[in-house]
């Protein structure tokens, strides 16, 4: 069975099971929760063994950094962001010193990032405001982030998990895909897949396993060229389904 098969099966086979008659509906509830628990359990303790500490991807020394890291890495790699910040960071590092850059300037910087234009007039814009508005701290609040130019929900979750500690779980590509082939979510929309995780995952593992996830998508579960062989946790999954 090729991969593209496989998912399909699984994800219709979890969906059969949850929309089963043939027990009462406490029953299917009660039994659906414990297999979800276990599998999560499951796919927690192959993530701790092949990654127990995973780094934050984008390179930074504090929240307003991070926060500015993490908009430029929209549409790109977090390996060019990384090679970009520092030029950025040498010229400005604080809300006050970008506020006081052109966008011209900062575009000169952060083209090889993508969407370099609206990005530059975001940061400079975002710096303004955390000047006039939050006398230079990033907000640590979901509403206050996503009020910023250029944040929206994904960002004000990486900063929110990685600057301040803060319970959320970040959707990316890789998350996503990975959620939608283990079978977690059938869900199209970002929002929906973020909550189905949320569900799947205990709240405490949250802010590791985005992380986790992201680097074992890149090596084993990428979205091309993927093989369930050499994939353990569909290898894992797909024991299950025997």
């Amino acid at each position: 069975m090729c991969s593209h098969q496989f998912f399909r099966s699984f994800v219709l086979e979890n969906e059969k099971q949850t929309s089963c008659a043939t027990f009462p509906k406490g029953k299917v509830a009660h039994d659906e929760k414990t297999k979800m628990k276990q599998q999560a359990k499951q796919i927690i303790q192959i993530l701790d063994t092949l990654f127990p500490e995973p780094p934050i991807p984008l390179h930074h020394k504090d929240p307003f950094t991070l926060l500015i890291a993490v908009l430029l890495s929209a549409s790109c790699t977090d390996e060019r962001v990384n090679k970009t910040t520092p030029h950025l960071f040498h010229l400005a590092d604080t809300p006050e010193k970008m506020a006081e850059l052109s966008y011209r300037e900062v575009e000169a910087i952060i083209r090889p990032c993508g969407l370099f234009r609206n990005k530059a007039k975001a940061i400079v814009e975002l710096s303004k405001i955390l000047v006039a508005k939050y006398k230079g701290h990033v907000p640590k609040s979901f509403e206050a982030l996503e009020e910023l130019p250029g944040v929206g929900h994904k960002t004000a979750s990486v900063v929110m998990v990685q600057a301040f500690g803060i319970s959320a779980f970040p959707v990316d590509t890789h998350i996503y895909r990975c959620a939608r082939r283990w079978g977690i979510s059938s869900a199209k929309s970002i929002a929906a897949v973020e909550m189905d995780l949320k569900a799947f995952f205990p709240k405490k593992s949250w802010n590791k396993v985005h992380l986790q996830i992201i680097y074992y998508a890149r090596r084993y579960c990428p979205a091309r060229g993927h093989h369930i062989a050499k994939c353990p946790i569909c290898s894992m999954l797909m024991m299950l389904m025997r």
